[in-house]
């Protein structure tokens, strides 16, 4: 049985209808999903704020590539465009791990290389996993250790939305 950790985003359309689109699309596969969380944009670039939710999926018969593509297949039913790196998009399908592979192909980075970076992933990971270590160099980390380690205006920027119809699952 294979198990990945998604992280999931979206600040173009309907953004709450393209993070359901994922859950949707994993189907049975699907284990657990977090709240939905609101989070300023990374990277730099001037656009919306985000949804973002991070998912847990199994099946014994995926592995972390099939995983990606499963991701790609979904943003391109969400019409996504890759047109500016850290841009505004339809829907971002992140595999953030994949049982313990590590790779380093440019093509699947595994661990995802900035998820220990992200507090809009680390967040809503420990929603679904509060005991969630994530590999950085050589070691396991705890995720709420790396979210320790961002900033209070990183963790700030990213807040819990609580209503029930912002639910994905």
């Amino acid at each position: 049985m294979t198990r990945a950790v998604l992280s999931i985003g979206s600040n173009i359309g309907d953004s709450l209808g393209h993070l359901r689109s994922v859950t949707t699309g994993l189907g049975s596969r699907l284990v657990a999903c977090s709240a939905v969380y609101r989070s300023a944009p990374w990277g730099g670039v001037e656009q919306q704020d985000f949804l973002n939710a991070v998912l847990v999926a199994e099946d014994e018969a995926y592995g972390p590539w099939d995983w990606l593509r499963l991701g790609q297949q979904l943003e391109e039913a969400a019409d996504r465009v890759r047109v500016q790196r850290w841009g505004p998009r339809s829907l971002d399908v992140d595999v953030i791990v994949c049982d313990d592979v590590i790779s380093e192909d440019p093509r699947l980075i595994l661990p995802h290389p900035r998820a220990h970076e992200r507090a809009f992933v680390l967040l809503p990971w420990l929603d679904v996993e509060p005991d969630a270590t994530l590999r950085v160099g050589d070691e396991d980390v705890p995720v709420t250790e790396l979210l320790s380690r961002s900033s209070a205006e990183e963790r700030a920027g990213v807040v819990r939305l609580d209503g029930t119809g912002d639910r994905l699952w």
